[in-house]
């Protein structure tokens, strides 16, 4: 049997996780504005593309998270209010769907995260391709 409190208890995960996909927008936002700046003063550099491509990869994936997020964040709502309106039941279905795109939603995190410590290689890589020269 589960009650109300069950699914109150992942708002505040669900709540800080939106913070950190957020967070993590905003600063691939950032990254892409000063990358912009870098290819109008230096529009032959090579390892700009690199970096475009692996930046609109993130940014989708970005994207996926926070889409999965909320609808996780929905369910766990519609959870509590069919668990308060007397219809366990469903209230339960929608809790364990609401897990399940969270979960979704931790995967594709941690996909974008492996993603972009390729971008931190391809920085260093440029570096060291220009030590060699």
């Amino acid at each position: 049997m589960i009650t109300v409190t069950t699914p109150a208890l992942l708002f505040p995960a669900i709540s800080l996780l939106l913070l950190a996909y957020s967070t993590r927008f905003l600063n691939i936002a950032t990254l892409i504005r000063q990358l912009h700046g870098n290819y109008l003063e230096n529009p032959e550099q090579g390892v700009l593309y690199g970096q475009i491509a692996n930046l609109r990869k993130r940014l989708k994936l970005i994207k996926v998270t926070q889409v999965f997020g909320v609808l996780s964040f929905f369910c766990c709502v519609l959870s509590m209010t069919f668990i308060f309106e007397d219809s366990e039941l469903i209230g339960g279905y929608m809790f364990g769907l609401s897990l399940i795109l969270l979960l979704i939603s931790l995967a594709v995190l941690l996909k974008e995260v492996f993603i972009s410590t390729d971008a931190l290689e391809l920085e260093l890589s440029d570096m060291e391709f220009e030590k060699k020269k």
